[in-house]
């Protein structure tokens, strides 16, 4: 049987099948981008953004070292890019909906457990294993390759926003996670969190959509009449010209831009996990240290959709270059005002590596669509999710140990710093595998 896609790539007239029940006036294609935002806030602020706060707490009290515990993470990047290609080519047939309910039940058991660790061994199956499997059938490639699916030249716009979750949880998540863990303790906060994310997730998930064509609708909310036959449109241009996940590996581009991300966004995860030990040893209170993600969280979730806008109309690739050049700076900046304690350049770098992070999302997901296409883009993006979050994954370990053997967390932060910029040659390098595309780079 013939899904909507398929009806889409021979041209026939679309048929009314599975009709969505919502008013033709506003495309449900935006109704995906609100309930990408929030997955993510919630995906992503349950793996990454909590993980400071919980950090000092959890290790004194267990008895742990500050690298033993950042290999829950470590083990979650890892597992998180295994477990995406299947996820991926999951999407990509048959829809979110189904994966994002459970995964919303898996991480909020998980999260449950974790108030009762007391070995480190449960700890890392708890939160490296059972934690990250949930929250990767909810998170980013989930709803990413879905709004890929949904839009085409309104792509960027449609991506940046939704893309404003992940920093939002910077914004929500760090700082309820900080204030519950001071007013009713780390193991009673980890319960707390489990309820929010189940009774947050469960009703979002039944907003899930696979693609526009199996609803008898175009990409980018076109009108349908006299759309579905025009050859020559970037949506059908985009989808003859996607390559297969086979076809991909194949392509020297395909690597290139794995390698460009996961040397640009190493900070990610370092700055997440061990910004907020960073600032305390450095004298710091807990919660000036968790306000430090705010600071970075809020240029970064306001200049997404401002990054996701300009890529429908400029280079993709070259603005990843001030994306990465902005968080090479922001990196130095911090590591030496932290030293001198000049707090208001403290605030500046942290600010300004929000707005390099601000493009990370948009603008990687944008040269992945457009180089690729969107028919198979969830089993293309899975293929390259596991060279890219074992490079992530690195980087908070990597700096947990550094902190072990020399005492303080500057090298590794300037060393990652120096990635960014190795970053922005391997951007540029990248060239289109697809001839006749839409691309605009």
């Amino acid at each position: 049987m013939k899904t909507g896609e398929d009806i889409y790539l021979t041209k026939t007239k679309f048929v009314d099948i599975k009709k969505i029940s919502f008013t033709d006036a506003i495309y449900y294609g935006w109704c995906l981008v609100g309930v990408a935002l929030i997955a993510q806030m919630v995906s992503v602020g349950v793996q990454n953004y909590v993980f400071g706060p919980f950090q000092r707490p959890m290790t004194e009290e267990l008895d742990w070292s500050r690298s033993e515990f950042v290999i829950a993470r470590t083990i979650g990047m890892a597992l998180f890019a295994i477990t995406g290609i299947v996820i991926g080519a999951y999407v990509d047939r048959h829809g979110g909906k189904g994966l994002m309910r459970t995964g919303a039940v898996i991480v909020a058991i998980s999260m449950f457990l974790q108030s009762f660790v007391q070995e480190l061994w449960q700890w890392w199956i708890l939160n490296g294993f059972i934690l990250t499997s949930g929250a990767a059938m909810m998170g980013n490639l989930v709803v990413n390759v879905t709004l890929s699916k949904w839009f085409v030249e309104k792509r960027g716009r449609a991506i940046g926003f939704a893309s404003m979750g992940v920093p939002a949880a910077g914004i929500v998540v760090t700082p309820l996670a900080a204030i519950l863990i001071d007013a009713v303790g780390w193991r009673e906060a980890w319960r707390w969190l489990a309820l929010a994310s189940l009774f947050i997730m469960i009703p979002l998930s039944f907003f899930m959509r696979r693609a526009p064509e199996d609803y008898g609708l175009l990409p980018d909310g076109r009108n349908t009449e006299g759309e579905s036959e025009d050859e020559h449109s970037p949506a059908s241009i985009d989808y003859a010209n996607s390559l297969t996940r086979a076809q991909a590996l194949r392509n020297k581009s395909f690597y290139l831009i794995i390698l460009a991300f996961g040397l640009g966004n190493l900070s990610i995860g370092m700055i997440l996990v061990n910004a907020i030990p960073f600032m305390e040893d450095a004298g710091y209170s807990k919660t000036t240290a968790a306000l430090m993600i705010t600071v970075l969280s809020i240029p970064s979730m306001i200049t997404k959709p401002i990054w996701g806008a300009l890529s429908d109309y400029f280079n993709a690739q070259k603005m990843s270059v001030i994306g990465f050049v902005f968080i090479g700076i922001a990196l130095i900046v911090i590591v030496f005002a932290v030293r001198i304690n000049f707090d208001l350049l403290i605030y500046f770098g942290f600010f300004l590596l929000g707005m390099g992070w601000g493009g990370s999302i948009p603008l990687q997901e944008v040269i992945w669509a457009r180089f690729f296409g969107r028919r198979y883009l969830g089993s293309v993006r899975s293929a390259g999710m596991p060279f890219t979050f074992l490079m992530m994954a690195s980087a908070p370990i990597a700096t947990a140990f550094y902190f072990d053997i020399v005492g303080n967390y500057d090298g590794a932060f300037l060393f990652v710093a120096a990635m960014s910029f190795v970053a922005v040659f391997l951007i540029l390098y990248v060239k289109s595998p697809v001839e006749n595309s839409v691309s605009k780079l």
